[in-house]
């Protein structure tokens, strides 16, 4: 009879750390830890969370009558290392070595690998990362800028991306290698993906441009962003988060909330609708360049993420971009899941875990 694995997947964030159980596919709990602003601030970085954390996660095991003993591994979010291909690592020693000291950017996401791998080390059980943020498989063309000492980096939302293209496979029948996707991930950044022969061979990279989204602008006109860069009135931090966390909606209409957006819409409130139709308008510009990377021949367009639970948002995108071809839509992005199954692929021997090195 075939073993049920039980893995605890962990998903760090700035101000949270989501936690499921899971048996094979079935949820045995599933738990968001919050984390105030006042908890947060005793720590010096990010990584002085990590016994804090941990620690957390142990005594939510706990409340739900479980012990890491209960458990056959564990699986992080992946951080922002090195570029690797897609798929599942085992976190190794160079790898916890990359996220203490060498991420590419600093992020809560980059303690996923580390607290699998502290508490998995407790009861000696293997402790993986799946699709990180730094998934890199990009035709060389598709790193080619206009500027040669600035290629273009491969950082998107990989986990929801790559776990969304294997169920829309699975729908059509066919197998995630044989299909030919143009994906995107509609949340709070929004990033965008060609997959071929299972890999994704061009993105968008949310944190360099594309379509602008709640927290982020996208594309930028050169010129004149120059120019507020070097007119004195803010700080490089400043400009960075200007761009990232409070562009896009935020900076239009002061709320990252779409739901409230809509709201206003309904209300009658015409900047709210111009400025939800332009997200939409540069969102469909995006799919249908993505389509030219495979030459229009692509199976179907996929939408995921949280925005995709917009019916209105939705509505204006397929209007613009309907004649490309067949669109599917999954809402939300179900993270914790694609991390069980990440970890899943590898203990039943579908997959060899790959090597961080």
């Amino acid at each position: 009879m075939k073993k049920k694995y039980r893995v605890l997947a962990i998903n760090p964030g700035s101000t949270s750390t989501k936690i499921a159980l899971y048996e094979e596919k079935k949820c045995l709990f599933e738990e968001v830890i919050r984390h105030s602003k006042e908890e947060l601030e005793a720590f010096a970085d990010v990584y002085a969370q990590y016994d804090y954390r941990c620690e957390l996660v142990k005594q939510a095991l706990g409340r739900h009558e479980f012990s890491l003993s209960d458990i056959d591994a564990l699986v992080g979010r992946g951080g922002a290392l090195k570029p690797i291909p897609g798929g599942t690592y085992r976190v190794n020693d160079v790898m916890v070595e990359d996220l203490r000291y060498r991420v590419q950017t600093q992020h809560a996401s980059n303690l996923g690998g580390l607290m699998a791998r502290g508490l998995a080390d407790q009861c000696l059980l293997p402790a993986f990362i799946v699709d990180p943020v730094c998934v890199d498989e990009l035709e060389p063309i598709a790193r080619i800028s206009g500027w040669p000492e600035m290629p273009r980096r491969s950082l998107f939302h990989a986990l929801n991306l790559k776990a969304t293209a294997r169920r829309a496979a699975k729908d059509m029948g066919k197998d995630f290698i044989d299909v030919t996707l143009v994906l995107g991930h509609l949340g709070g950044g929004i990033s965008f993906a060609v997959q071929q022969n299972g890999r994704m061979i061009d993105i968008v990279n949310p944190m360099d441009g594309g379509a602008f989204s709640p927290e982020r602008t996208g594309n930028l006109p050169l010129s004149p962003l120059v120019e507020l860069c070097y007119s004195g009135r803010y700080t490089m931090p400043e400009m960075i988060r200007k761009m990232i966390g409070k562009g896009g909606l935020s900076a239009h209409l002061g709320t990252d909330d779409a739901r409230e957006v809509e709201r206003r819409i309904d209300a009658g409130d015409e900047l709210a609708l111009m400025i939800f139709q332009a997200m939409a308008y540069q969102i469909a510009k995006e799919i249908a360049a993505m389509t030219t990377v495979v030459n229009g021949r692509f199976d179907a367009i996929v939408l995921t993420g949280g925005l995709a639970y917009s019916k209105r948002l939705i509505d204006m995108i397929t209007e613009r971009v309907n004649f490309l071809g067949k669109i599917m839509i999954y809402p939300g992005e179900d993270e914790l899941l694609a991390l069980s199954e990440g970890a899943l692929r590898v203990l039943h021997g579908e997959e060899e875990a790959k090597v961080y090195e």
